[in-house]
């Protein structure tokens, strides 16, 4: 099992800050969003990588050890809500691993 930190940032700190505990199988950090019910990842494509409502920021040394950025997801970040910033990601190219272990995303003010 690894864990996995989602945080909704506010003006004043943390509005919401979970931890998750998920099996290191290769499942996509949005399905394990979704699944725990975490607000701000919308999913609404359901992960076929066509509508860029699963934005994260991905905090650091964890942006660092994800696998580069696809053409496809490169591309859908053009269309995030909020803006791109260097360290935005797609939670459902993200694949969880045991090398992923503490992975802490940061959720965007709005998806839409």
């Amino acid at each position: 099992m690894i864990t996995v930190r989602f945080v909704t940032p506010g003006p004043q700190g943390p509005v919401q800050d979970r931890e998750v505990e998920v099996p290191a199988d290769g499942r996509s950090l949005m399905k394990v969003a979704v699944d725990a019910g975490i607000d701000g990842i919308a999913a609404d494509c359901g992960g076929s990588l066509t509508c860029a409502s699963c934005h994260v920021f991905v905090t650091e040394p964890w942006h660092g050890r994800l696998p580069p950025l696809s053409a496809d997801e490169d591309t859908m970040l053009d269309y995030t809500a909020e803006e791109r910033r260097a360290n935005s990601r797609l939670s459902c190219q993200i694949r969880l691993t045991a090398e992923l272990d503490g992975l802490t995303v940061e959720l965007p003010a709005r998806q839409y």
